[in-house]
């Protein structure tokens, strides 16, 4: 068994993670893991509103996150935060997950990296769930599914 040169990743993430994805398994399925992205109020009280979720799987570079963004859907599931705060904080959320380059050093990571990134706990107004997995023929129909599942159904409708 060989080893890896230093410098060179043995586990690169393929495609560029900006969009554009490799092919898919010979059986079509790709492995991906997702959390629920929740906006936390109050966070010594420990309440939350589901406002998102990401995606990604590793094998080809996907990351892609779907967040509500309307202030006045904000301000329907959130009372009492900034809501046009808040709003800023999720679009950078989706552009930090679509790697768009004038969003800061995380956004140019790897997407691994920055699915780590975004979904590591901390005690701020944005939180995730805890990560969950799954398997999938058809990403940006998962992404959309669970959104619908775990914030449009529970809050007044989604983005």
């Amino acid at each position: 068994m060989s080893r890896p040169r230093l410098g060179r990743d043995p586990f690169p993430d393929h495609g560029s993670g900006k969009g554009g994805v490799s092919p898919q398994t010979e059986d079509g399925w790709e492995d991906y893991d997702f959390a629920v992205v929740r906006a936390v109020p109050h966070v010594h009280v420990g309440t939350y509103e589901n406002v998102g979720v990401v995606v990604h799987a590793r094998r080809i570079g996907f990351l892609e996150a779907r967040v509500v963004t309307d202030e006045e859907t904000l301000a329907a599931m959130v009372p009492g935060v900034d809501h046009a705060l808040l709003s800023r904080y999720l679009l950078s959320y989706e552009a930090i997950a679509k790697g768009l380059d004038d969003h800061g050093p995380v956004a140019l990571r790897p997407p691994s990296e920055r699915f780590h990134w975004l979904t590591a706990p901390r005690s701020d107004v944005l939180q995730c769930s805890e990560i969950h997995g799954g398997r999938s023929r058809d990403l940006e129909a998962t992404l959309r599914d669970l959104f619908e599942t775990y914030v449009a159904q529970e809050g007044t409708g989604g983005a």
